[in-house]
């Protein structure tokens, strides 16, 4: 019976760990992805979300830049925006060898007990566009999001001759970027045109919820004149089939035009710039967050340092609490500019 009874144990045990290597294995994805790094130090790298087109970019300049640069990338994982999927993760990496990791926190607040276990390890972390709230980091490669919230502003309230009402779909509060735009977005509306009225219309980074509120705003206020796209990634499709069904899709320059300002620079808003659909978006550089979050990791890795001040890639590291940001470049496309070869979204793909 003993005997019976240990086999039967074992039996199980093997069972479960089954189950757990093909549980982590469909939140990775093949180690076709991962560069031929020879002795180089392996990097960990998590992928935070595949429902926008942002982030698939991010993705497709980081799978090219692994291959090109030879980047000893263990297999890519991808957390779908769930933290504990991302700590799940991290632990992977840690258990194979990763002295660096690379990851875009989405829940920017969450993440600190994690970024705490690797600094005991001393695997050091590159934070990608989100800027962890607590917790070392080695960088942050980011562009500044207030910027990004005080342009769109800018350039609304100029196209609006400073009146109107304004519809801005936040980005999650609970993000560092969700908070960087919309308080200066707020800020900078107060100041410069008090005379627009905002509706502040949080989503959570969903098209979904930004689609029924902005379907429910309509209705209320169908004089609605502008609208700010906190990630155009996610906002884009949605807002555009909203209002081509309710016939409000009305090219720039034409009466009745809502005029959009959006923050990415995916190819999709390019084109709907160049269709009069929306009027402008600031470009979050994808390639170059993918080439310089590889570009620290190995720095990390190989016991490099940096401090703050200009870098010879036209950004500024500044120091920030728990640890330095790199903050990249990201301007401001409209009709003007929008067909610039040096933008990424007319290189993707």
């Amino acid at each position: 019976m003993k005997l019976a009874r240990t086999r039967s144990t074992a039996a199980a045990v093997t069972a479960v760990l089954a189950a757990l290597s093909l549980a982590t294995a469909c939140n990775r994805e093949s180690t076709d992805s991962a560069g031929s790094g020879g002795d180089k130090p392996a990097i960990g790298i998590d992928l935070p979300r595949s429902d926008s087109d942002f982030w698939n970019s991010y993705a497709q300049y980081l799978k090219k830049d692994i291959k090109s640069d030879g980047v000893n990338a263990l297999p890519l994982s991808n957390s779908q925006n769930d933290v504990t999927k991302l700590v799940a993760n991290v632990q992977v990496f840690q258990n194979t060898g990763a002295k660096a990791v690379v990851m875009a926190p989405q829940d920017t607040g969450a993440i600190a007990s994690t970024l705490d276990t690797l600094a005991s390890k001393k695997i050091p972390v590159v934070s990608v566009d989100t800027r962890p709230d607590k917790g070392d980091v080695y960088m942050v490669v980011r562009a500044d999001n207030r910027a990004y919230g005080t342009q769109a502003c800018e350039y609304l309230g100029k196209q609006l001759g400073g009146e109107g009402k304004v519809a801005e779909f936040q980005g999650a509060l609970d993000s560092i970027n969700g908070r960087d735009r919309s308080e200066a977005f707020a800020a900078c509306m107060k100041e410069k045109f008090p005379k627009i009225k905002v509706f502040e219309l949080p989503t959570d980074w969903k098209g979904d919820v930004a689609s029924a509120k902005l379907q429910s705003l309509l209705a209320q206020h169908p004089d609605l004149n502008g609208i700010y796209m906190q990630a155009g990634g996610v906002f884009l499709q949605p807002t555009l089939a909203l209002l081509e069904q309710k016939k409000l899709l009305k090219p720039a320059g034409q009466k009745g035009h809502i005029t959009i300002v959006s923050n990415d620079g995916i190819p999709q808003e390019f084109d709907a710039i160049r269709k009069g659909q929306i009027d402008a978006t600031i470009s979050q550089p994808a390639d170059l967050y993918a080439k310089y979050a590889l570009y620290y990791a190995e720095a990390a890795a190989a016991g490099k340092t940096f401090k703050p001040g200009a870098t010879d890639h036209d950004s500024t590291i500044i120091k920030i609490p728990n640890g330095l940001e790199d903050q990249l470049p990201a301007p401001l496309v409209t009709k003007d500019n929008v067909e610039d070869k040096a933008l990424w979204g007319n290189n993707v793909g």
